[in-house]
C-alpha cells in the first residue's frame, strides 16, 4: 500500500491502467484491436504505456476550448480534431453572446489552425488513425472538472468510433458520475477525496515539453 501520493509519474500511472485495461479487453471481445487517443501534452506519457502494452496505435485527441471574446475565459464550446473536425457549442452561452454565425466560423477557424499547427509538430506528418467503427480508448493523466474531456468526447462521436472507453488514473467521483452516459465503460484507477488538484497525486507531475511529447509519440509509432 503507498502512502502520500497515489502514483510516481505519469509512466507508473499508464502501466497501472494499462493492467486494467488488458483485464477489462480480455472479457470484452468488442474492444479487441483499439485505438489509443491521448490528450497532450499530459495525457501522452500515461497513454504511450497503454498503447505499448495493447500493441495498440496511438494519436492525439485536440480539443480546443472557443472562448468568449469579451470573456476569454467563458467557454462558449470547443473544437475537437477529426476528419472532419466537430464544433461542440454550449448554446445557452452562445445564445447570451449574440454572437453571429460568421464570429463563430472565425473562432472556430483560429481554433483549428492553432490544432493543425501543434499536429503537425507533435506528429510531424504521420497519418491519422482511422476510427470509424473501431474500439477508441482516450487517455488523459486525470480529470478536475471534465469540461475538455466531455467536449472532445461528443465531438468524437462524430467520427463514427466502436465502443469507446475512457481511462484515467484519477478524478473526482463527482466528475465521473457524468460520463456515466457519454462512453461504453469507464475506468478510473484512484478517486481520492477530497480531491484538490490532478498533479497532487502524483509524485512528480512535470510540465511536459514539446519535444517529450514528440519523443514519446514517435517511440510508439
Amino acid at each position: 500500500m503507498r502512502i502520500g501520493p497515489a502514483f510516481k509519474d505519469r509512466t507508473d500511472a499508464g502501466q497501472l491502467l494499462a493492467t486494467k485495461l488488458t483485464e477489462l479487453i480480455a472479457v470484452e471481445p468488442t474492444l479487441a484491436d483499439p485505438v489509443v487517443l491521448a490528450l497532450p501534452r499530459g495525457g501522452v506519457p500515461v497513454a504511450a504505456e497503454v498503447a505499448q502494452r495493447l500493441g495498440a496505435p496511438l494519436d492525439l485527441l485536440f480539443a480546443r476550448k472557443l472562448g468568449l471574446p469579451s470573456h476569454p475565459e467563458l467557454a462558449l464550446g470547443a473544437v475537437v480534431d477529426g476528419d472532419p473536425p466537430q464544433l461542440v457549442l454550449n448554446e445557452d452561452i452562445c445564445a447570451r453572446s449574440r454572437l453571429t454565425d460568421g464570429q463563430i466560423e472565425a473562432l472556430k477557424a483560429d481554433a483549428l489552425t492553432e490544432i493543425a499547427r501543434r499536429r503537425a509538430r507533435y506528429l510531424k506528418g504521420r497519418d491519422r488513425v482511422a476510427l470509424s467503427g473501431r474500439p477508441v480508448i482516450v487517455v488523459d493523466d486525470g480529470i478536475a472538472t471534465g469540461a475538455t474531456i466531455r467536449a472532445a468526447l461528443r465531438g468524437l462521436k462524430a467520427q463514427n468510433p466502436g465502443p469507446l472507453v475512457l481511462a484515467v488514473p484519477v478524478a473526482p467521483a463527482s466528475t465521473l458520475r457524468q460520463f456515466e452516459q457519454e462512453v461504453d465503460h469507464l475506468i478510473c484507477l484512484v478517486t481520492p477525496e477530497p480531491f484538490y488538484a490532478i498533479g497532487a497525486h502524483y509524485q512528480r507531475f512535470d510540465q511536459l515539453s514539446d519535444a517529450e511529447v514528440t519523443t514519446l509519440l514517435h517511440a510508439t509509432a
